[in-house]
């Protein structure tokens, strides 16, 4: 059975496909239990577009917390897909309330 970091890491490297002039890049430190997929424009010697975060999220204790997502597949869905129960996804950039862990 995968961990919870696994899953989500799992989930976010289908974001890291890339697209037309860009590289997508998964980051992660797996002690903090923070990942984040960044874009970097590849055309070259003049970018089209500043490098940016598209998905970032982190782990917290059993939730997962979703700090940003620009993607038009949001990755709450590619998680609930993957089995992390919805109670467990908080989605901070909706502002919805972190878990009280003390």
């Amino acid at each position: 059975m995968a961990t919870l970091a696994e899953t989500l890491k799992e989930a976010m490297v289908w974001y890291t496909s890339g697209g037309f002039d860009l590289e997508a890049y998964l980051l992660s430190n797996d002690v903090k239990q923070v990942y984040s997929v960044n874009i970097v424009s590849t055309a070259y010697p003049k970018p089209q577009w500043p490098a940016d975060v598209v998905v970032m999220a982190r782990i917290m204790g059993d939730y997962v917390i979703i700090e940003d997502d620009r993607t038009d597949k949001p990755l709450v869905k590619r998680l609930l897909a993957a089995g992390i129960p919805r109670e467990k996804i908080i989605l901070a950039y909706a502002n919805e309330p972190l878990p009280d862990l003390a």
